[in-house]
């Protein structure tokens, strides 16, 4: 690739997936690359649920940006909250989270991954009791909330039926994951542990509105996974949507409109997306629309519409197909995010050397993957459908693979490797990040 004439100023907003490929490639290239995200580290998002359910540890599947980069003396890294654009002028403000002093830095080309989060449809009361695991903070506290169950169900038994019941909001990949992880960490990790209490009677629900798990996958996958699920224990609420969500229960409605009173204490939510507010601020600053999710609509080549000098990627997006015109939503996956990554990379790298810009951005589809638990799994890989231990095996390899740092690689591989054969997990901790609720301190 050429190098690129010094002086040339690209700013990459996001260190996720789609984010760190966009800096890697362009840091090959000689540019000035300054990467800019509100953490400090690279989040290996897939298995976050796994921080969550004490199968791994936080630095297990999170690295430093600054060492991903500590070789490169051209790309700066800086902790710092995006809160708008000048579009005209190619300025952003950066406020630093700690002491809420903004700057401004200018741009000549703007690479924006700001990602997603999980839409509460309307209902943000809901979030301080339904959490999610896409964030690392989140996870530790789903972590906490979880293991604090058992501990206050064995403080008062005469409550376990509320404690020991998990509900699980949403039958994707993630709520599928998180089902099978919390049936596991139930009935076989801390069997025995307890004296008042029998872990393994503990209540695992998964609600989804769709009549299947895993809708995305084709068939016969989905049953497939429906099947391990309900082995494992877990009970499936199919054709059913949550309507209200507090601190004790959790109502459930089905499609003739009768409601159910769920009483829990542990509630997690995986279902449905919304775009990073970044999206709707480029719309603002740009006069593009958005979808009902909030994602950005953006040119075939990933830029934004009367302005190439900008890119948006990732989750908030939707891509204007150069064929037919009509917009394509890929999933919210990783290899997607990667792929638009580096074909951005490559893209600006080509605009700030004058060479020949590359053709449209089309995804490569790979296939999907989805673990249940131990030995069971589910996998579509291009033509081919395959569930069980060989799906797993495939699960497993994939995501060793594509885990940032050799370090990280053989880590969790030996933690799996544990966990596999003692079933145990080894980051069972409650911490303060917990935030659990203060009525309920006292239980621990």
């Amino acid at each position: 690739m050429s190098s690129v004439a010094a002086g040339k100023h690209v700013v990459v907003i996001g260190g996720g997936f789609a984010g760190l490929q966009a800096a890697k490639a362009l840091a090959r290239t000689g540019a000035d690359v300054t990467l800019i995200d509100r953490n400090n580290y690279h989040l290996f998002q897939p298995l976050s649920y796994q921080v969550a359910t004490g199968a791994l540890a936080p630095s297990e599947i999170a690295i430093p940006l600054r060492h991903v980069f500590r070789r490169r003396k051209r790309v700066r890294v800086l902790l710092g909250e995006v809160g708008g654009f000048e579009l005209g002028r190619r300025e952003l403000a950066v406020t630093d989270p700690g002491s809420g002093e903004q700057v401004t830095l200018t741009y000549d080309q703007l690479i924006v991954a700001g990602g997603s989060d999980y839409s509460y449809f309307g209902h943000e009361d809901w979030r301080s009791v339904a959490l999610e695991v896409k964030s690392l903070d989140s996870a530790l506290e789903v972590r906490g909330r979880i293991l604090h169950a058992f501990e206050a169900a064995e403080l008062r038994p005469d409550e376990q039926e509320a404690w020991l019941t998990f509900l699980v909001v949403g039958g994707g990949p993630t709520g599928v994951e998180m089902a099978g992880q919390i049936a596991e960490l139930a009935r076989e990790t801390l069997a025995g542990e307890y004296r008042a209490i029998d872990s393994r009677r503990g209540r695992v629900l998964l609600v989804e509105t769709a009549d299947k798990v895993l809708s995305a996958f084709p068939n016969p996958l989905p049953e497939r996974a429906a099947t391990s699920l309900e082995q494992l224990g877990v009970t499936l609420m199919l054709n059913q949507t949550v309507v209200e969500v507090d601190r004790d229960c959790v109502t459930i409605e089905d499609r003739r409109g009768a409601q159910t009173q769920v009483p829990t204490r542990t509630v997690v939510w995986a279902a449905g997306v919304t775009a990073s507010p970044l999206a709707r601020q480029l719309a603002e600053a740009s006069g593009a629309s958005v979808d009902r999710a909030g994602r950005l609509t953006v040119e075939p080549d990933l830029s934004l519409p009367g302005h190439p000098e900008v890119v948006a990627l990732g989750d908030m997006v939707s891509v204007r197909d150069p064929d037919s015109d009509r917009l394509i939503t890929y999933p919210g996956l990783a290899p997607v995010a990667m792929q638009q990554g580096r074909y951005a990379g490559k893209m600006v790298a080509a605009r700030l050397t004058g060479a020949a810009a590359p053709p449209p951005f089309r995804y490569r589809d790979k296939g999907m993957l989805a673990t249940i638990g131990r030995d069971r799994a589910v996998a579509q890989v291009w033509r081919l459908h395959f569930s069980g231990r060989i799906a797993w095996v495939a699960w497993l390899l994939v995501h060793i693979y594509y885990l940032i740092g050799f370090e990280n690689r053989i880590v969790v591989m030996l933690r799996w490797a544990d966990s596999y054969v003692t079933r145990g997990r080894g980051s069972r901790l409650i911490t303060e990040a917990a935030d659990l609720p203060s009525k309920d301190r006292s239980a621990v």
